[in-house]
């Protein structure tokens, strides 16, 4: 199949100015609303449960589960599948532990549940380590989407594609803030959803609409062997350990739980995880489906040829389908998808360190809503660069893979402090460090020993750790050093606060 990506695509670049077009006035819209710290981190706790829900949805559909499973689909089968499931069970697990506690415990950042009754100064100094260490490499995946997307739709080089999307994704966050960040959310929540669609239904169109006769030609061209497990992961431990990131790293996302302060209530925090988990489980249903009719159509000689990470299966299955028009739209709807995730990041990331490192370890609390604002800005900006840089580094890797990684940094570090700080009485504050600390500096450790970036990136011969994804050492870690450490420090303070804690927790009484 002969394509046009690579060449400056006229559709595209219309579909790609409207909506920065647009994005860019809802910023302007934005920036008149955002004075206070409350409305720039949290958009005054005004977003109602639905539209929260549907701002949830946008902020977990990312580039990794849009381009990255598309791709790995069709390149490898039945196990590109286990990211969808396990990004979708995570929710009931969120929805049912996390949605209420938080929303009544927090403020701004998942380190004002963990400190609720355990010392503020270690707890946030930790919790930002942990967190800025999610943050990173998540933004690093949707950066890595977004050059390989902007260099074969506009024909720019890579480096040049990944400083314009950092660029564009910053004044949206500097500028807007929350609010901001939350429409340009639903607007692309909607477009992601509409485009995904339209492409599941254009590729059965050429099935009879039967998925059971598309996975019979995925079978005569490929073997049955795309259809079965094994494709990407053949160690079982691997694939338990993968399974338990992708389910219980959702519950450590500091993007995702700072969602949860936008609404007015708990109810609203609750509405909105059922609101977002029915549009987020409608989506992983049909994005396989999108992968195989790609694997079919486009062939996965054409896919791997234009990117050996698969990235851009969906562009070329769009274009296949619809044409040059079709596959612009597509594009520009995952780039406003890149965008969008990366802007709740990189605000995310500014939250964790002017909200819990400067004024709450430097300043002990004391400091002017100008003051925290400001310091929130140039924390964008350094975080910005930082994940340009990053993105640049790891070019030409599967999106959907490297997000694994940091589930598995998410699910080892703030998810432990996070859960037991909620259910377990004796949780101390050295016992709550040492989990966010361990868990997220092991599992960086494991994954840059691991083949992934010894092997793939650093291109050594033999990686020193053999797991692709360490959640199951890292976790478990986490949890006994948490444990360990805690019956080793008692805090009777904190015990003492915990039945106080566990009645703002759920009944709401004196949450924000």
């Amino acid at each position: 199949m002969e394509t046009s990506l690579g060449q400056v695509n006229a559709t595209s670049v219309i579909f790609f100015l409207v909506f920065i077009a647009i994005t860019l006035y809802i910023t302007y819209w934005a920036a008149k609303k955002t004075k206070t710290t409350k409305e720039y981190y949290a958009a005054g706790r005004s977003i109602s449960g639905f539209q929260n829900g549907v701002a949830l949805a946008g902020d977990y559909m990312s580039a990794a589960s849009f381009l990255g499973i598309c791709g790995m689909t069709s390149l490898k089968g039945y196990d590109g599948m286990i990211y969808a499931c396990g990004w979708l069970v995570g929710w009931p697990a969120l929805m049912f532990l996390m949605a209420e506690p938080l929303r009544n415990l927090g403020k701004y950042t998942f380190a004002d549940v963990v400190a609720f009754r355990l010392k503020q100064k270690p707890i946030r100094v930790a919790a930002a380590i942990g967190g800025i260490l999610v943050l990173l490499t998540y933004a690093t995946a949707q950066m890595v989407g977004a050059g390989n997307l902007i260099k074969l739709m506009f024909g720019l080089p890579y480096e040049v594609a990944e400083v314009i999307v950092g660029c564009v994704m910053l004044v949206y966050v500097l500028f807007g803030g929350m609010i901001a960040t939350t429409w340009v959310q639903i607007i692309k929540a909607c477009l992601l959803l509409g485009g995904v669609t339209i492409l599941m239904l254009l590729g059965l169109s050429h099935f009879d609409f039967n998925p059971g006769v598309l996975y019979g030609e995925v079978q005569k061209m490929y073997s049955v062997k795309m259809l079965n497990p094994g494709g990407l992961i053949s160690n079982p431990i691997d694939a338990i350990s993968l399974g338990l990131a992708l389910m219980l790293g959702l519950l450590g996302l500091p993007h995702i739980l700072m969602r949860f302060y936008t609404v007015p209530d708990a109810k609203a925090a609750r509405k909105s995880v059922m609101w977002a988990t029915t549009f987020i489980g409608y989506f992983y249903c049909i994005i396989p489906i999108v992968g195989f009719t790609a694997a079919v159509l486009v062939t996965q000689k054409t896919i791997a040829g234009v990117d050996p990470g698969g990235n851009m299966a969906a562009p070329l299955l769009a274009e296949l389908l619809g044409g040059t028009p079709f596959m612009g739209f597509i594009a520009a709807v995952a780039f406003a998808t890149i965008l969008a995730v990366v802007s709740g990041l990189t605000l995310a990331a500014a939250s964790a360190l002017a909200h819990d490192l400067y004024l709450n370890v430097f300043k002990s609390g004391v400091a002017t809503e100008a003051e925290q604002v400001k310091v929130a800005k140039r924390s964008t900006i350094i975080f910005g660069i930082c994940a340009i840089l990053i993105g640049i580094l790891f070019k030409g890797q599967n999106v959907a893979y490297m997000v694994g990684l940091t589930f598995a940094i998410a699910a080892s570090g703030p998810f432990p402090a996070i859960f037991l700080s909620i259910v377990w009485k004796k949780l101390s504050t050295a016992g709550a460090v040492a989990a966010i600390v361990v868990g997220s500096v092991s599992a960086v450790i494991c994954i840059i020993l691991s083949p992934t970036v010894w092997v793939d990136v650093l291109k050594n011969k033999e990686a020193i750790f053999p797991l692709r994804n360490p959640a199951i050492i890292t976790m478990t870690l986490a949890f006994v050093c948490a444990y360990v450490v805690s019956i080793l420090t008692p805090d009777p303070e904190a015990e003492a606060k915990f039945e106080s804690e566990k009645v703002r927790c759920y009944l709401g009484v004196g949450a924000e």
